[in-house]
């Protein structure tokens, strides 16, 4: 009991490193008002919850790992950017995982757990995301960094795909849920790298994030390499729109969020929005400390997880600031 008091009544500081060496954040926040987090470990080994009954609390909180990649074969390798949901009265992570005989071959997967604690019950692994009948070319490349989000009764999935030859590049696309496990409409892309700011080593759309605010829905995604570059775009669309109408979205042109020497904060990117205690927009996200990386930027681990409040403007729409 003291331990969560205390865990209430620690301080959030914005733009700060808030849990280290976790990449990829995904907080979520239970109908109970109980907080979990996930994300990306070092090893891309296994996938970890943890949950406090505060923000604040989960850079303190036990963490579990509740899923270990297999020994050989799909999901051996490359566990990346795992996703918790709450759908139809059972919990699921999305994930991307690769195979140790070939270790790009990074494919989005499923997990279920039908308990009412995610961290004790029982997870079962329901296999590589299904594509809907018809579609030829979904999760049949590189696909990794799936989320899902609701609306008007509806759940869609938005996932990074890699299309083309040479470095190949990495595509948003956007599909409406049969199932959990299963789309029910064949790809539609969103946003391909079009400016440079989205070409900086490879060319990359990845990450995506959604957020909704008077009577919209925003799309935050991450580009470019994974270093000092990493960077962030938006798409935003009507919430009565068709989203799977590439017309309905509109295109930022320029980064809505990229590194700030002046604060020390480099390459950010993947991140995911949740509400503090208080009920304001947060967005967690990644990002480096140092300009400098040493080695390959991937298995570098000093990305961190973090804390931005999220304002809007008189337009509703969001702003994204180091203040």
């Amino acid at each position: 009991m003291k331990a969560e008091n205390a865990n209430r009544k620690k301080e959030i500081k914005y733009n700060e490193p808030w849990i280290l060496q976790r990449a990829d954040p995904y907080v979520y926040k239970h109908s109970d008002g109980v907080y979990y987090f996930t994300a990306s470990v070092p090893a891309y080994d296994g996938i970890v919850l943890r949950r406090a009954k505060s923000l604040a609390g989960l850079s303190e909180a036990e963490e579990t790992e509740i899923w270990h990649k297999h020994e050989s074969g799909p999901m051996s390798v490359h566990i990346w950017a795992p996703e918790l949901h709450y759908i139809d009265d059972a919990w699921y992570i999305y994930f991307a995982g690769g195979d140790k005989d070939d270790i790009w071959a990074i494919r989005p997967y499923v997990l279920q757990c039908k308990d009412a604690d995610p961290l004790a019950g029982t997870w079962t692994e329901l296999g590589k995301m299904q594509k809907a009948e018809g579609d030829e070319f979904s999760f049949e490349a590189f696909s990794l960094d799936a989320t899902v989000f609701e609306n008007n009764g509806e759940y869609y999935y938005i996932w990074a795909e890699k299309v083309g030859v040479g470095k190949q590049i990495s595509n948003l696309y956007i599909a409406r849920m049969e199932t959990p496990w299963k789309l029910a409409t064949v790809q539609v892309m969103l946003t391909t790298p079009d400016y440079d700011w989205e070409r900086v080593g490879f060319w990359v759309n990845e990450g995506p994030a959604v957020i909704k605010r008077g009577g919209r829905i925003y799309v935050t995604y991450s580009a470019s390499e994974t270093g000092k570059a990493y960077c962030m775009g938006m798409l935003s669309a009507d919430e009565n729109s068709d989203l799977l109408d590439p017309r309905s979205w509109n295109k930022e042109r320029f980064p809505i969020l990229a590194s700030d020497e002046s604060k020390g904060i480099y390459g950010p990117g993947h991140n995911s929005f949740t509400i503090d205690d208080a009920g304001n927009d947060i967005m967690v996200y990644h990002a480096r400390g140092e300009e400098e990386i040493e080695g390959d930027p991937l298995y570098n681990p000093n990305r961190h997880a973090r804390l931005m409040r999220v304002f809007w403007d008189e337009k509703q729409r969001p702003v994204f600031t180091y203040r």
